[in-house]
């Protein structure tokens, strides 16, 4: 009973997490990555199944589609987008969960509480809770692979943490290959919790959590073949940047985790003020530079594209440290009525980031286009015949609509597919795999009316999309059926549109 009790203030923040995600999942219709990767795992398991072809998914994700989109596509298959959803939730709760139980074996309960209540009601945590991408999987797993290095402790020889610790890290990249960017942290992590019991114990643990980890992604690469490794260059090692400004996109970060950062940092200065040994000091700062590698890499690339999920990795390092720090300033007052008006100052004062994440959480949760006024109008249109459809953008209508399945009609404004599976059209290597189409490759299948339907929004590719529109004009074949409103007011910009053309064949 005692130990139940003593586990109350972690179920009171997982269900204030909860309820905050859960207040999201039907905030708006399915965002780009979610209906893709939905998508694709129903093809997937098609796949597996029946032995129906599949596009080639793994030369263009960001991560393996054999690990989430299934597991997303399963929930998905139960309760819709709403359950996709709420499985990422479940893998946050998860996360809550263990930087509770990391921080409490670090640095004790009152730190674990404030480092789980500081991480659970961050916007990018509460954002990812509602959002059925493998973000929240891999921060899950990267989560679960600290936690064992941590309970290996200093004692002992805890090679069966440092083998689960290396093939947790091993899944966690394979779910989104960003997420290599945390395995050296987990590897310091290991290395200064071992530190203490001497230099051959932490070379023994380093190195076998190496070793597991080297093979099974070794392993991996070669059963997935040179696709897989395509995806990986172009999405991961190669990954063409962006136009955004570095200072925009450290701003845009500060401002969803800064606080945790400024927390972090002042537990680094803490501990050496204090004079707390060097390991305690190195593992503090390790655990606040976490917090800020993921808006450093975005920086470096000028871009701020998935940013707001990119720093929950962090986030979650960040929060142990930021709960420890906040831990010393209560112990810091004086033993009774003052500590405990301290420790009372300090829960209320979480109001404050839980009402900012809240809101920012909110707005990250309905920063795209709702495409419901779209679906309801293009529906009939593309399950009626069998043509080939050109829609921009078109990751969202492939997941909600039925003649998504049949994939081999869809090409989108980046690439053209065609009959076979193959494709063309597709955008320059030194545009990356988000690039407009080309469009002299477009020009060509217009002419020759190889597209039936053709819905374009001008946003993504505005460039391209106007070349199209030209070429559609000077076809006389492709006529305007429709203009849907699409999105939400901008002002001066206006409302967004979809506008279809349909192809009308010689009579």
């Amino acid at each position: 009973m005692s130990r139940l009790m003593a586990l109350w203030p972690l179920l009171a923040v997982l269900v204030v997490q909860a309820a905050l995600s859960l207040r999201l999942v039907r905030a708006d219709t399915a965002f780009q990555d979610e209906a893709t990767y939905l998508w694709a795992g129903h093809l997937q398991w098609a796949h597996w199944l029946h032995g129906t072809p599949l596009p080639p998914f793994p030369s263009y994700f960001s991560g393996a589609p054999v690990v989430y989109p299934p597991l997303g596509a399963l929930a998905d298959s139960i309760g819709s987008l709403a359950a996709a959803r709420t499985l990422s939730l479940i893998f946050m709760l998860a996360a809550t969960v263990l930087v509770w139980a990391t921080a409490g074996r670090l640095y004790g309960r009152m730190a674990a509480f404030f480092a789980a209540a500081l991480f659970a009601v961050a916007g990018p945590t509460l954002h990812l809770g509602s959002f059925a991408t493998y973000d929240a999987m891999s921060v899950a797993l990267i989560a679960l692979a600290a936690w064992c290095v941590v309970r290996a402790g200093a004692r002992g020889e805890g090679t069966g943490w440092m083998v689960a610790a290396g093939a947790l890290l091993a899944v966690a990249n394979a779910t989104a290959y960003s997420s290599v960017l945390f395995d050296l942290v987990v590897l310091v992590i290991a290395g200064l919790v071992a530190w203490p019991a001497g230099a051959r114990l932490t070379a023994r643990r380093c190195s076998t959590l190496l070793i597991v980890l080297a093979v099974l992604i070794g392993a991996g690469l070669l059963a997935g073949g040179s696709s897989y490794l395509t995806g990986i260059k172009q999405t991961t090692l190669g990954r063409v940047g962006g136009a955004d400004s570095p200072l925009s996109v450290l701003a845009d970060a500060w401002s969803w985790t800064g606080l945790l950062v400024v927390l972090a940092v002042l537990g680094v200065i803490i501990s050496l003020v204090s004079r707390e040994g060097a390991v305690r000091t190195w593992l503090l700062a390790v655990l606040a530079a976490a917090g800020v590698l993921g808006p450093l890499e975005q920086a470096h690339l000028h871009t701020l594209a998935s940013l707001n999920k990119h720093v929950g990795l962090g986030a979650w390092f960040a929060a142990i440290a930021a709960g420890y720090t906040v831990s010393k300033v209560i112990e810091a007052a004086p033993a009774g009525r003052m500590q405990t008006l301290t420790l009372g100052a300090c829960v209320l004062a979480l109001v404050f980031p839980l009402s900012l994440g809240a809101a920012q959480a909110r707005t990250f949760a309905t920063d795209w286009p709702n495409a419901s006024s779209f679906l309801a109008i293009f529906r009939p249109l593309a399950g009626h015949g069998s043509g080939h459809l050109l829609v921009e953008d078109g990751a969202i209508a492939r997941y909600y609509l039925p003649s998504g399945s049949d994939w081999q009609r869809w090409s989108t404004t980046r690439n053209i597919v065609l009959p076979s599976g193959s494709s063309t059209g597709g955008p320059a290597s030194s545009a990356g795999v988000t690039g407009a189409g080309n469009a002299g490759v477009y020009a060509e299948f217009i002419t020759k009316g190889y597209f039936s339907l053709v819905a374009l929004n001008f946003a993504d590719t505005t460039g391209l999309d106007h070349q199209i529109a030209a070429d559609l004009r000077r076809s006389h074949r492709y006529h305007i059926i429709d203009v849907i409103p699409y999105g939400i007011e901008v002002p001066p910009i206006g409302q967004g549109t979809y506008v279809i053309w349909r192809y009308e064949p010689p009579s």
